[in-house]
């Protein structure tokens, strides 16, 4: 007999009237607004303009969720194609089945036009919005549960994962199995924690903070990808995603070793971003006190004095002419 266990809904989905309400893709969007939302204060804390993460983020969220698709579909091929598959069915994002190595190669090629049409530097950007993306993540495995999916190995753990479902297939799974989604959720919220800590504790900059992040949730996604039992691609022995946090892994850590050895320290938003919310404060030049066009000031002000000027020459003629006439009689 179990004693505990985590049950499961017995749905991911309630209709408002003929509007479908779909809890994977509710997780999705909460997590982004928590990911802009808290990029969106690191931005600003540090200077930056006040809409600037959100601007880019236009970008970088459509790309992400076009990549992430892709990577699934792609790793999982055999899901959507092949005997008795239908392919129409890759298209249904909302069912589960977002790859976040894909989603955060291709966001960030919508983040980086995002951060050139705003003319920010990526790296910048990146580190500020680094653990409002762990965040997003933790709150995303929740799809996972609704969607009764990506779960672990059989368990008998109190904190098991109750699952009753009915594949595609027909076939109907039951038992209790690994928690995956919350194991990987509670690891994301510890990474946020801690590139929040670094980041303060070693002024993490030029990329320095996301590379962070990336290492650091690589280690726990190689731990649930092991105990993972969805049907993978498997090379010598590993499933495919548990090779890419290895490589994604190695290639953070060399980033955060030879860019904190070339370029210390962090960026300035405010003077790298060309909307920073002290620019208002600064005053321009056609606003200080007596330029010209500035409220108050005269037309005096504005135009040089030239009668000023012309009687200062004159003065200074006559006043040589005199000493020349002086000095003429002294020779006399």
């Amino acid at each position: 007999m179990d004693i505990a266990y985590i049950p499961s809904p017995s749905r991911g989905v309630l209709y408002l009237g003929p509007i479908p309400l779909r809890a994977y893709a509710f997780c999705i969007i909460l997590g982004v607004v928590v990911a802009v939302w808290l990029g969106s204060k690191r931005w600003v804390a540090r200077g930056g303009g006040k809409h600037t993460v959100g601007d880019i983020a236009v970008w970088a969220v459509p790309f992400g969720l076009v990549g992430g698709r892709l990577y699934h579909v792609i790793t999982d091929h055999q899901l959507y194609f092949g005997a008795g598959r239908n392919p129409w069915n890759a298209l249904k994002i909302w069912e589960g089945g977002l790859g976040i190595w894909g989603a955060i190669a291709l966001g960030a090629v919508g983040a980086w036009i995002g951060a050139r049409r705003r003319g920010v530097p990526l790296p910048a950007y990146a580190d500020a919005i680094a653990p409002g993306i762990a965040l997003a993540q933790a709150l995303g495995r929740w799809g996972n549960w609704f969607n009764q999916e990506l779960y672990g190995r059989e368990t008998t753990l109190p904190w098991g994962l109750e699952i009753d479902k009915t594949l595609p297939s027909g076939e109907v799974v039951t038992g209790i199995y690994h928690p995956t989604f919350l194991y990987e959720s509670l690891w994301c919220v510890g990474v946020a924690l801690l590139v929040i800590w670094a980041d303060r504790r070693f002024t993490l900059g030029h990329g320095r903070a996301f590379a962070l992040y990336v290492a650091a949730y690589t280690v726990g996604r190689f731990w649930t990808e092991w105990l993972r039992i969805d049907e993978a691609h498997h090379v010598l022995g590993l499933r495919i995603n548990d090779w890419v946090a290895i490589l994604v892994f190695l290639g953070a850590v060399a980033y955060l070793v030879i860019v904190g050895r070339k370029r210390p320290g962090r960026e300035d938003p405010a003077s790298i971003d060309p909307m920073a919310t002290d620019s208002s404060d600064v005053p321009a030049a056609s606003d200080a006190p007596g330029a010209a066009g500035a409220p108050g000031a005269s037309d005096e002000s504005a135009e040089p004095s030239r009668p000023v000027d012309e009687k200062a020459d004159a003065d200074a003629a006559d006043t040589a002419a005199d000493q020349a006439d002086k000095n003429a009689k002294n020779l006399t």
